[in-house]
C-alpha cells in the first residue's frame, strides 16, 4: 500500500491512520542506520515523523567482523573486534548528530534518539529492535554490493518479517 509516497507493507489495518486500524499513540519508531545516504534519508524521515507524533526514535546500527579468506601460503589479517565496533559507533553517532542538527535548523524540537549498536546481521538487529516498536523505517538500500536491486536485502527482509508496519524511504 502506498501512503503519502511511502510504501507500507502488510494489510491496510497496519497503516497508521487507516480506518480499520485500532488507533493508539505512537511511542517508538525504529530506524536502520548504516551511514549510507539512503539510511540518512530514512533517519530524517523517522525523526520528522517522530516529531509529528510525539514519539522517540531508536536508531539501530549493526556490525560484524568480516570473514577473511586467505589463499595458500598467505596469512589472514585479523583486526580486533573493537575496530569494527568503533567504526560502526562512529558512523551511527555521525549520522544521528548530522541529521538531528539539520532537523533542528527550523527551530522545532528534535525527538529523543536512542542509539543502539548491535553485533550481528543488520536485518536480525532491526527485526529484534522493532519487536516493541510502532513503526520500522529503512532506506531502499544501504552499502550492499548489488546496486541494481530496487530493494536491498535488509530492506526486503524487514518488509517481509517485521512485527510492525514498515516504511521504506526512497533514495530520491
Amino acid at each position: 500500500m502506498v501512503l503519502g509516497g511511502q510504501v507500507f507493507y502488510g494489510g491496510a489495518d497496519r497503516v497508521p491512520g487507516h480506518p480499520n486500524r485500532e488507533e493508539r499513540d505512537m511511542t517508538t519508531i525504529v530506524c536502520g542506520v548504516d551511514g549510507s545516504a539512503g539510511s540518512r534519508r530514512a533517519l530524517a524521515w523517522a525523526l520528522g515523523e517522530a516529531r509529528l507524533r510525539g514519539a522517540s526514535v531508536r536508531a539501530v546500527t549493526s556490525w560484524s567482523v568480516p570473514v577473511i579468506v586467505a589463499g595458500a601460503g598467505m596469512a589472514p589479517v585479523v583486526l580486533p573486534d573493537e575496530e569494527f565496533e568503533t567504526g560502526a559507533r562512529t558512523a551511527l553517532d555521525h549520522a544521528v548528530d548530522e541529521v538531528s542538527a539539520e532537523l533542528a535548523k527550523d527551530g522545532g524540537a528534535v525527538p529523543a534518539v536512542e542509539r543502539v549498536l548491535v553485533r550481528g546481521a543488520a536485518a536480525n538487529a532491526l527485526l529484534d529492535a522493532a519487536k516493541d516498536a510502532d513503526l520500522l523505517v529503512v532506506g531502499t538500500r544501504g552499502h550492499g554490493g548489488f546496486t541494481g536491486l530496487l530493494l536491498g536485502s535488509v530492506s526486503q527482509q524487514c518488509t517481509h518479517h517485521a512485527p510492525c508496519p514498515v516504511v521504506v524511504v526512497p533514495t530520491h
